[in-house]
């Protein structure tokens, strides 16, 4: 098993209403990885919200994905912008929008913001 995060780490399900568009809202208020430069570590709010096509993902799973960002030296950009690209790939969503919300460090504050629609 792979320490690294991996789209296929995501486990997908059958979405019962693939003809309905409903929003599914989900937070990680206590992801965290490690800033690439100094090793210190970087946390955030990570906000998920998709509009689901034929599947969605399974929440525990996705919990041991992003549990596995911990060590891991990644930018803020560059985080938000794999989660999204990894749920892409797993999900296929209709519509996809991922926040990343860090904690300020060293008297700076991010947010990361990456969208994908059909």
């Amino acid at each position: 098993m792979s320490t690294e995060p991996q789209y296929s780490d995501l486990e997908i399900v059958n979405n019962d209403y693939p003809d309905r568009n409903y929003t599914i809202k989900v937070e990680v208020p206590e992801f965290n990885c490690v800033c690439p430069r100094t090793g210190l570590p970087d946390f955030a709010n990570i906000k998920i919200n998709y509009i689901p096509d034929q599947h969605i993902v399974e929440l525990k799973s996705l919990k041991l994905y992003m549990v596995k960002f911990r060590n891991i030296g990644i930018f803020h950009e560059h985080v938000t912008n794999r989660i999204l690209d990894d749920f892409i790939k797993i999900a296929r969503p209709k519509k996809i929008n991922i926040i990343g919300d860090f904690h300020p460090r060293g008297g700076i504050k991010t947010s990361v913001e990456a969208s994908w629609e059909k």
